[in-house]
């Protein structure tokens, strides 16, 4: 039982790496076209990084096992949103 709550906190991870990376990729797009484009940044950077870490925050308590899979999740997001998303706003979708 123990096992499925790892893959949770694994899956929870990947949530909060998608969020993140996408929200990344987000406001990368939209930043071009933004009136203040710094204050867009920041404000996303902001919201990204609070969901984020309170995600892990609520992780940790938990327990350190789950945070380590969560923090994998988060990187194995990044991977999959790294290859998925490719430079110049097209969606590639693999064969």
């Amino acid at each position: 039982m123990f096992w499925f709550y790892l893959l949770l906190s694994l899956l929870a991870g990947m949530l909060l790496g998608t969020f993140f990376f996408g929200g990344l990729w987000w406001t990368v797009q939209k930043i071009t076209g933004a009136g203040r484009p710094y204050f867009l940044f920041v404000v996303s950077f902001i919201v990204r990084t609070v969901v984020v870490l309170a995600g892990f925050y609520l992780l940790l308590i938990a327990g350190w096992q789950h945070l380590i899979a969560a923090l994998a999740g988060f990187l194995v997001a990044r991977v999959i949103l790294t290859c998925k998303l490719k430079p110049g706003g097209e969606y590639k979708a693999s064969s």
